[in-house]
């Protein structure tokens, strides 16, 4: 689980022990009867940015705004059995998973034996998905569906569909696993795969890391299914080896894997599926989607004439603005302008593949005197702090903190909507001029409004691709054909000069990412920094409920429960709350971003004397019921 949607899981949790009490029964019968692990991730805000104290200024309001929920978490990981909480300032929870909780094979003792079974899990979090490309099944649930699961019940499902999805060749020279996935989503989303199961297999998966594949199953929700599986090979055994696992549970994998036919290799028949569709990996191009859907793929080549054609038919912004003044700055401002770079998201920080290139891209362009655009907003924040050890480790992080990716944090940040505010100059001039400002990020999801509430144009792209635009500083430009900026002596700099080449990010990540790295991260990943450590709790089976939090409140569903559950009735004169037009998402629903002083939320938390400073995110807010 991941904090947003863990709060109110633990909160109702924490409710069903008072009434189970006030109902004359043991607290002790609330308790989660399988391994749940919480992962404090998407709280951190992107307040400041660019500078070497950024991390730690960020940690620090972190914590300052959200104490009253961490002491809560706190106080739920010593109150209930088999409930571990992973300390905020460690990394994004799928990415986690991939590098240590997941193990593909458990093991249980049953009457005296050993039993090894497959690894499977039920996630709060839609892109719970992304452990399959480490063979194990899962996918995202809803709340109360995860907290029947943390009780011992099971989870009801049909049985689905399930779609071959056949991979042939291999990337080509200068394509990232960004653009496949991109390239995939788009084709499973045309195909229709809501409610199915994808596959993936054929000869293509041999020429893909682990970390490609992951990043593959991370966009399942994307894409529309319910998750996208990759079968057990040697990728699989040698990615558990790279990241730490114990060599007995490695050994036990392959083994268990070959007798029930469950191995993959290139002599391996074809499944049969319901369905199959094929791509040949040599057609994936660069590529980006938007401006506001993740399936919405657009080709480098021509995202300008795109951007032109939404600004007229996705933004009703007809004609051409000029660029207005910016207070205070001696640069302008127009449409089109990208304002938030963010490499964030553990769709592509898990990936050394595509976070070397960033590096890279970022060294040659400081090498050629290239800088950020001034209005730009950049950020970098990795789903695990193995990350930033290997990207030390290649000497990349001097030339990334020069192009202002600074490390901001380790959590979900602008890939959920913690983009944080931009600049109150940028913002205002955005606002007064309805300017339709773009952001560029390494992350899965691009609806309207999620990334920040100035930006209306939002476009995924990998992380290279991600410092290439905060470089060019807009989407106007064609990457491709037009140059990115001029050098120092004012020459032409083209990004095909600053791209790295295959054997340029093998190399590094060869002599980088290292088993000890892991090892080192995750040998005590329950501890936490010194500011989770500060907090105190007080010991209890039930939770202090205190009744002027705006956090955290006792929520009223189970006043009035009695032991035996009434009749089911009749509902008579229901209504309809809502009618929809097409693609309608989980944000427009439950939006998990910030808000502003004039929304409904805004207008709570005001009259309840909180200042719009302190309002934190709407998800953050999940685990009070009002």
């Amino acid at each position: 689980m991941q904090d947003f949607t863990g709060v109110p899981a633990v909160v109702d949790l924490a409710a069903m022990r008072d009434a189970t009490l006030t109902l004359g029964g043991a607290t002790s019968a609330i308790n989660p009867q399988v391994p749940v692990d919480l992962v404090i991730d998407h709280s951190v805000m992107v307040d400041f940015f660019g500078k070497q104290d950024a991390f730690k200024r960020n940690v620090d309001l972190e914590y300052e705004r959200n104490g009253e929920r961490y002491t809560f978490l706190k106080w739920g990981q010593q109150a209930f059995d088999n409930f571990r909480v992973v300390p905020p300032g460690t990394g994004i929870c799928h990415q986690v998973n991939l590098e240590y909780l997941a193990q593909t094979v458990w093991t249980k003792e049953i009457d005296g034996k050993t039993v090894a079974y497959p690894d499977t899990l039920v996630g709060t979090d839609s892109h719970t998905t992304m452990v399959n490309g480490l063979s194990v099944l899962g996918w995202g649930v809803g709340g109360i569906e995860a907290e029947a699961a943390m009780l011992g019940q099971p989870v009801t499902m049909l049985i689905p569909e399930v779609i071959g999805f056949r991979l042939m060749g291999r990337l080509p020279e200068g394509t990232t696993a960004t653009d496949l996935v991109l390239t995939v989503t788009q084709m499973l989303r045309k195909k229709g795969v809501v409610g199915k199961f994808v596959e993936f297999f054929g000869p293509g998966l041999s020429h893909l890391s682990l970390e490609d594949q992951a990043t593959i199953a991370n966009m399942a929700p994307e894409y529309g299914a319910t998750c996208g599986f990759f079968p057990i090979d040697n990728d699989t055994i040698a990615y558990l080896n790279a990241s730490g696992r114990e060599a007995d549970r490695i050994a036990l994998v392959e083994e268990y894997a070959r007798a029930q036919g469950m191995w993959r290799s290139d002599d391996t028949p074809d499944p049969v599926f319901t369905d199959t569709l094929e791509l040949d990996l040599a057609t994936v191009v660069p590529s980006l989607a938007g401006p506001k859907r993740p399936q919405d793929r657009v080709a480098l080549t021509e995202a300008k004439p795109e951007f032109a054609k939404a600004m007229e038919t996705e933004f009703k912004a007809f004609g051409s603005k000029t660029r207005v003044a910016v207070a205070n700055r001696n640069h302008d401002l127009g449409d089109g302008d990208v304002v938030i770079a963010a490499i964030t998201s553990c769709t592509n920080t898990s990936n050394p593949s595509v976070l070397i290139a960033a590096g890279l891209v970022a060294r040659k362009a400081r090498e050629r005197g290239l800088s950020v655009k001034p209005w730009v907003k950049t950020s970098l924040a990795p789903g695990s702090q193995v990350v930033t050890d290997y990207l030390e480790k290649a000497g990349l992080t001097p030339d990334l903190d020069a192009m202002g990716f600074n490390l901001v944090g380790y959590g979900c940040t602008t890939c959920i909507g913690n983009s944080g505010p931009l600049p109150e100059e940028i913002s205002e001039a955005i606002s007064k001029n309805n300017l339709v400002a773009c952001s560029v990020l390494s992350g899965n999801r691009n609806f309207e409004g999620r990334v920040n509430p100035d930006v209306r144009a939002n476009y995924l792209a990998s992380p290279p691709l991600v410092v290439a635009y905060a470089i060019a500083g807009s989407m106007k430009i064609d990457l491709v054909k037009e140059p990115i900026g001029q050098d120092s002596d004012g020459k032409d700099v083209y990004l095909s000069e600053i791209w790295p080449t295959t054997a340029e990010i093998a190399a590094l990540i060869r002599e980088s990412v290292t088993r000890d790295m892991f090892m080192s991260r995750y040998g005590d990943v329950f501890k936490g920094d010194a500011g989770w450590q500060g907090i105190k709790v007080t010991g209890g089976d039930t939770y202090g409920w205190q009744e002027q939090s705006t956090y955290v409140q006792n929520p009223p569903y189970f006043e009035g429960i009695t032991m035996e559950p009434e009749p089911v009735t009749d509902i008579a004169n229901a209504r309809i709350l809502g009618l929809f037009l097409d693609s309608i998402t989980t944000d427009h629903i439950s939006p998990a971003g910030s808000f502003k002083a004039n929304t409904p939320a805004g207008g709570y938390l005001t009259d309840r004397q909180v200042r719009p400073v302190d309002f934190n995110s709407y998800g953050s807010r999940r685990g009070n019921h009002e």
